[in-house]
């Protein structure tokens, strides 16, 4: 039984956090804990607390014991570069890369035991878009009468009350002005 573990982004650059991997690799847990424990880089305090979320997987979800696994693979790779500037002197400026990285880690059995398999999600089937379920009721459409604003009574202007006093005129008074108060108007209206 194989249990994974990863880290994505780390701020740390890969060629430093390799360094504490390489001290780890192919070792049993509880050495390998030890080893980054007492190891002096800074990059050993995560690649530890991954170690031990990947114990925690596969104690609590497969029921696996910590004596028994040693490291079967870990790999370091490179994530997404951060772009920065770096001001110096008259005025320049040089590029700084802040790298990340990413930890791939996975654990093994020594001695291969009975191990149960993982729970299986608790959603039953996934529900699909084409169908509705039986008890909904169909859409009412609203009726367009009921949409429609008052009108008013017939031989009355109907005015907004948003433009008070801009009413526009209407399109023959405005061909009655004739051409040139058309064009040398202010206002289009």
């Amino acid at each position: 039984m194989e249990v994974k573990a990863k880290l994505k982004s780390l701020r740390m650059s890969p060629r430093k956090v390799r360094l504490a991997v390489g001290l780890i690799r192919g070792k049993k847990v509880k050495t390998a804990l030890d080893q980054l424990n007492f190891s002096g880089k800074w990059s050993a305090k995560p690649v530890a607390k991954l170690l031990q979320s990947a114990v925690a997987n596969a104690k609590n979800n497969f029921g696996l014991a910590e004596d028994n696994l040693y490291i079967k693979s870990i790999s370091v790779d490179g994530g997404a570069t951060l772009k920065r500037w770096l001001p110096r002197a008259q005025g320049r400026a040089t590029p700084l890369k802040k790298r990340t990285s990413h930890i791939n880690l996975i654990l093994a059995e020594v001695v291969p035991s009975q191990a149960k398999e993982p729970a299986k999600s608790k959603i039953a089937a996934p529900l699909k878009a084409d169908k509705r379920p039986a008890e909904a009721e169909p859409l009412k459409v609203v009726a367009a009468e009921a949409i429609k604003p008052e009108t008013s009574v017939e031989g009355q202007e109907i005015s907004d009350p948003h433009r008070k006093g801009r009413n526009k005129p209407n399109r023959a008074e405005a061909d009655k002005r004739g051409f040139t108060t058309k064009v040398f108007r202010r206002k289009s209206g």
